[in-house]
């Protein structure tokens, strides 16, 4: 079977899209979340989505499926959350680990059954590793600039517990998204780069995408889009990229800035536009993909597909608006010494 960096030298891959406004369409109730296992918990857990992998296993398998029958080449754990700190909202820290083995399975057996269909076109499973509601560059305290709620040693503990749910439950990529600080990045990097070490195996392939918050072009935590590549390069990623926060139109500019310095492979996956009054997004399947064709025909990536907002409708635009485009070819930069 070709390897995904075989793959990336050949064509531009598809991404999935949101899970959230997937599993929305669902209507679940706090019953349907909680399944059996978690019908006496002491506390809410409707939109603890994350926990549907244990209760609603065949609900977020079947999203994977949707994306997949879509055209996606890759599809995302469902984990965004899945960490012992993010978990803490609904006093489920003991359940991180699974959670994220649970979900690998979910997507792994989706991955599995389309390459079988198709072995020409392999499915990869990312592992998703989402920000944490804990940040290590900014205070939640605004009359205590210094105050931190997590320290960079917490950070790097809940992110290594992911990884190693994730890798045991045979994920074939880990993807540290949806960046707004990178100081958490780094220590999700870095709790990468200790899992596999202290296992003394290879490295599984890195895909790290940032989140630009505004017009400004920078990070939540101040960072200019080249400043956040530089920031990360030494993980030597096997791609980086944009997601979320802004629509395709928005993002544009920044794609095309961060495809001329990356010396690794870019992916961007937008929202579908920017949401209205009511949380909601409007753009249409047909837009968003209009708007990464342009992208595509530009040479600006190697990996796109959509965040909050889009569904499958919106992937299988995309991957019939770029099959014909050829991928980005890495830029050969020369070392500043």
């Amino acid at each position: 079977m070709k390897t995904i960096q075989q793959c990336l030298q050949e064509r531009i891959l598809i991404i999935d899209g949101a899970m959230g406004t997937m599993i929305q369409r669902h209507k679940l109730t706090e019953a349907d979340y909680r399944g059996e296992r978690f019908k006496d918990w002491h506390s809410d857990v409707k939109g603890n989505n994350d926990l549907l992998c244990i209760t609603q296993p065949h609900i977020i398998t079947g999203i994977h499926k949707e994306y997949l029958e879509a055209g996606a080449d890759i599809i995302e754990t469902n984990t965004f959350s899945s960490t012992t700190i993010a978990m803490a909202d609904y006093d489920m820290q003991s359940l991180a680990f699974e959670l994220n083995v649970a979900a690998a399975k979910c997507a792994r057996a989706a991955a599995d059954e389309y390459t079988a269909k198709n072995p020409d076109k392999p499915r990869f499973v990312a592992g998703a590793i989402g920000p944490l509601n804990k940040t290590l560059s900014l205070s939640p305290d605004v009359n205590n600039p210094g105050f931190r709620s997590v320290t960079f040693d917490e950070v790097v503990d809940a992110y290594y517990e992911q990884v190693k749910g994730l890798h045991e439950g045979g994920v074939d990529i880990l993807l540290v998204e949806t960046i707004f600080d990178t100081l958490n990045a780094k220590g999700a990097i870095y709790a990468v780069k200790k899992y596999f070490r202290d296992i003394k195996q290879k490295e599984l392939p890195v895909m790290i995408s940032g989140t630009i918050t505004d017009a400004s072009g920078r990070t939540l935590s101040g960072q200019t889009l080249e400043a956040f590549y530089i920031s990360v390069k030494h993980a030597r990623p096997l791609s980086i990229g944009l997601n979320c926060a802004l629509g395709a139109q928005e993002m544009r500019g920044h794609i095309e800035e961060l495809s001329q310095i990356a010396q690794c492979y870019t992916s961007a996956y937008p929202n579908a536009g920017l949401p209205n009054a009511m949380g909601e997004y409007d753009e249409q399947p047909e837009q968003t993909a209009h708007f990464i064709e342009e992208w595509a025909e530009q040479g600006f990536v190697n990996i796109v597909g959509g965040c909050c907002g889009t569904t499958p409708d919106h992937i299988k635009h995309i991957a019939e608006h770029v099959q014909n485009c050829k991928p980005r070819v890495l830029p050969v930069l020369e070392e500043v010494l």
